[in-house]
């Protein structure tokens, strides 16, 4: 019961942030947490913390949702969400959701340009590495090439700021 109280609001919040309604997001949140009760034997501490795990469920069942409804889900970064909600909790960092979603807009924000362009189109397009590189008219090794020097350079923000997993 502890677990439910805490994390449901968490994964509902985060759900409606990524355009779901209340309704729907406390669907999903509730089947995150019954996954939680009937599948605790899978989780493994060593992989994820609960957080990342019970986060992933839920970021899993909306993209099934938006799958079996026919729709592409409008969704920010999931590495960049599952960073923040991870690693930097409002009890952990004093940071209220608006606060810390306006930082991680600038850290994309500071990216270079071509960087920037890749993770735009890749987490809040939702776009594939192969349709980027259509898009783009990028050869799709220079897609990879850019978002994975993207991740480096937001990793290395994040430890500075104090956000990444210690």
């Amino acid at each position: 019961m502890l677990l439910y109280d805490y994390y449901a609001p968490r994964l509902t919040s985060m759900l409606m942030r990524q355009g779901l309604p209340r309704d729907l997001a406390e669907d999903i949140a509730q089947d995150t947490m019954t996954t939680l009760w009937h599948k605790a034997g899978l989780f493994d501490a060593s992989r994820a913390s609960l957080s990342t795990w019970l986060y992933r469920i839920a970021r899993n069942r909306r993209i099934d949702l938006h799958r079996r409804i026919g729709t592409a889900p409008a969704e920010p970064s999931p590495w960049l969400l599952e960073m923040v909600q991870d690693h930097a909790s409002d009890a952990e960092t004093g940071l209220d959701e608006g606060r810390r979603q306006a930082g991680i807009a600038a850290l994309v924000k500071a990216l270079p340009q071509e960087q920037g362009l890749m993770v735009q189109l890749a987490f809040y397009e939702g776009l594939t590495h192969a349709a980027i590189a259509e898009r783009t008219r990028l050869p799709l090794g220079t897609v990879k090439s850019r978002l994975r020097l993207a991740f480096v350079r937001l990793r290395r923000a994040f430890d500075a700021a104090g956000l990444a997993k210690k």
